[in-house]
């Protein structure tokens, strides 16, 4: 079975041709939101202290004060912050070396504790606690791992500070909300995944030949990740997890995609080890980000949806496969609503300027239910480039 034919197109529900028109009316811009039920909003790839990261960070703010929404937690799905913890600035009047053949010794790197300023003004500041009076619950992205040494240990330790909404008790852990959701968070940065040593980039010449380097080659070193024993205690503890009693509806978040139409494709070691215990244990619905971009995508035969929310910040990605969007894709800025009820759950993926782009509802069964929502023309998304390197 190929690419294409595994994701399953999902039947809309509507009574008749004519609730369909109305449907596509009255929801042009906003679905309903759902009063009655526990409200969330989730955002993953967005700390790059940007203009996107802000413009998504504002549109959350306008989302839930139009609606009337104190959220009961924010859901952060990793690549919390991107790049290093500041940049040192140089020494006034210090000039260029004329001699571009001879390199200056880099400046060590500022490193990322819980004193940067980067936590108020990224976190803090762009979900503040006046929006969003409950807790952050995070996970680690390949970025929280790679670009500040120990970057993933500052994530850990800022949750520890007495009154900070950060929490991230441990790589992974478990979060119980009021006897209707159970949320599992798994760290995806296995060695498979992020681990193994990056592939330098050949340099070539004019014509784009490759131009062989100069003296020996330092082979790359393997990056940071989870460690055997790491992996080895994660995976015994989500099969514990999902053995024990669990609320009625059951969501795992985690950075890295298990299945996914964007440029990194889907991620086959997670798929192997996870895939069967979400199936066995009937979980309802994966969370991940990794691919800069907005998508919901069902397989063949499997009770699991699995949900994309990489839009919080970082430059969006056209996705590879535009063709096999099913049943949603698109490489724009956005975030998620979910709202849980006690018999439904449902996922809601917002634009920048607040519109509804895509909307379903997961039964207790498993049964899917998706939204008609209108698409605008198909087009580039703003900020969006094929030639980006994979990150």
């Amino acid at each position: 079975m190929n690419d294409f034919t595994r994701r399953r197109a999902l039947k809309t529900l509507f009574c008749s041709s004519a609730a369909l028109a109305l449907n596509l009316q009255s929801r042009r811009v906003q679905a309903e939101i759902a009063k009655d039920g526990v409200h969330f909003l989730a955002i993953g790839d967005f700390g790059t202290g940007g203009t996107d990261q802000v413009t998504v960070a504002k549109a959350m703010q306008a989302f839930a004060a139009k609606n009337e929404l104190k959220p009961e937690a924010l859901f952060m799905i990793g690549d919390n912050f991107y790049g290093p913890a500041e940049k040192k600035p140089k020494a006034k009047g210090e000039e260029k070396k004329k001699d571009k053949d001879k390199k200056e010794k880099e400046p060590e790197p500022v490193p990322f504790t819980v004193e940067t300023k980067r936590w108020k003004t990224e976190i803090e500041d762009l979900y503040p606690e006046s929006n969003f009076p409950g807790p952050m619950y995070a996970v680690l992205g390949n970025h929280d791992y790679h670009d500040n040494k120990g970057g993933e240990k500052t994530q850990l330790a800022y949750s520890q500070l007495p009154g900070k909404r950060w929490k991230m008790p441990a790589k992974w852990y478990r979060q119980d909300f009021g006897g209707l959701l159970t949320l599992i968070c798994l760290d995806t940065n296995l060695y498979e995944v992020s681990g193994k040593p990056a592939v330098p980039v050949p340099k070539k010449d004019k014509d784009g030949k490759i131009i062989p380097p100069k003296g020996p080659v330092t082979p790359p070193k393997p990056r940071a990740s989870l460690n055997a024993e790491e992996e080895k205690a994660q995976l015994e503890w989500l099969k514990a997890e999902l053995a024990k009693p669990r609320a009625p509806f059951t969501l795992v978040m985690g950075h890295h995609p298990l299945y996914s139409n964007g440029d990194h494709g889907d991620t086959k070691v997670l798929i192997e080890q996870w895939e069967p215990l979400f199936q066995e244990h009937k979980v309802h619905a994966y969370i991940c980000g990794h691919d800069h971009d907005l998508q919901h995508l069902e397989m063949e035969g499997k009770f699991t949806s699995h949900i994309l929310s990489g839009g919080g910040g970082a430059k969006t990605r056209v996705l590879e496969h535009p063709e096999r969007k099913m049943p949603y894709g698109r490489d724009i800025h956005g975030f998620t609503h979910i709202t849980v009820k006690p018999d439904a759950l449902i996922f809601a993926h917002h634009a920048v300027d607040g519109s509804l782009v895509h909307q379903f509802t997961k039964r207790l069964d498993g049964k899917i239910e998706v939204l008609s929502v209108p698409q605008p023309a198909s087009s580039p998304a703003p900020g969006a480039d094929p030639k980006d390197a994979k990150i």
